[in-house]
């Protein structure tokens, strides 16, 4: 059985929002580092910094996780349309974490470029 077309839609989804994230992300650890140099022993930035870097390690996980999920796909012996409702939710829940720490990420950015 292959992949239905709306599980196939909100993966393509996932992923551009994960590259968001990871692009975003870098972004504000390349100005964090900036601050940092500037300011070796601000707690608040070092914190900025240690959510950025937790979320690139989100990122890697939320990829494995879907990953996961379309192999699971891909196995029809387990395959039913319970099974295929139940990855495509669980999919719908981790949009919803990546979006959450899209928007985190994103906050954390802007706060780190008014600080420059």
């Amino acid at each position: 059985m292959s992949i239905p077309s709306e599980i196939a839609l909100l993966v393509e989804q996932l992923e551009r929002e994960l590259n968001e994230i990871e692009k975003v992300a870098t972004e504000g650890l390349r100005l964090s580092n900036i601050i940092l140099k500037r300011f070796p022993n601000n707690f608040a930035i070092i914190q900025l910094f240690a959510f950025l870097n937790s979320s690139l390690f989100f990122v890697n996980t939320s990829r494995q996780k879907i990953q996961n999920n379309l192999e699971y796909l891909s196995t029809p012996k387990l395959l039913n349309e319970n099974k295929i409702q139940e990855v495509g939710q669980d999919l719908a829940i981790e949009l919803g974490r990546i979006l959450e720490t899209k928007i985190a990420v994103t906050q954390i950015k802007n706060r780190l470029e008014s600080l420059q």
